[in-house]
């Protein structure tokens, strides 16, 4: 039946939702549903041809009239699915993006996640990603838009231990060099994204 293929991927973000967690990508089901949108297309596009065939200055009959609404119908109906699943799956790409503080290394670097996106959806990662740090670098001075805000930090300084090292970091007050072990006395809004990305604790 035309659409039961396009309403399984519906089911499927669904379930994503009331689980709240992001599934695999369904690629054979996305592929299945594509094709029977061209497979649909054809269809009509054949039904409209063989109907200009027989009179082309005659006005379609109600049968074909009722056959191109059908077919595209289900085109519709199908693109309408396609997307919603696509558009749920971009909405918890973002949901984990942003509970990372925009971490992307922190998100793509998750095998658990990684696992789970097509290549289309990594690239999206990348470019949204490139798109926010374009607009952070405008309103830094103002505004961190990649800070948590859940619970907004009590204090300027915080004290902080290296976990992993990460190399030297580049700060307001100075060049400093994290390595393991040691502890530093620093700007939050310096070292939020590592600390999120686990290489930084909190003491």
């Amino acid at each position: 039946m035309f659409g039961d293929t396009a309403i399984s991927l519906i089911t499927e973000a669904r379930r994503s939702q009331a689980l709240d967690t992001l599934l695999s990508y369904n690629d054979e089901t996305v592929r299945n549903v594509v094709r029977e949108i061209r497979s649909l297309d054809t269809d009509m596009q054949v039904a409209v041809t063989e109907s200009l065939e027989e009179d082309p200055d005659a006005e379609p009959s109600r049968g074909v009239m009722c056959e191109m609404h059908i077919y595209n119908s289900s085109i519709q109906h199908n693109k309408r699915c396609l997307l919603a699943y696509l558009a749920s799956r971009i909405d918890r790409l973002k949901d984990n993006y942003w509970a990372s503080n925009g971490a992307l290394p922190h998100v793509l670097n998750d095998p658990e996640i990684r696992q789970k996106l097509s290549p289309h959806e990594v690239d999206f990662l990348r470019q949204y990603n490139a798109l926010i740090m374009d607009y952070r670098s405008d309103v830094l001075d103002v505004l961190d838009v990649a800070a948590g805000l859940t619970n907004p930090p009590k204090d300027l300084y915080v004290e902080v231990r290296v976990i992993r090292e990460c190399g030297t970091i580049q700060t307001e007050l100075g060049t400093v060099d994290f390595k393991r072990g040691q502890r530093f006395m620093i700007r939050r809004s310096d070292i939020e994204h590592l600390i999120v990305q686990g290489y930084l604790e909190i003491v």
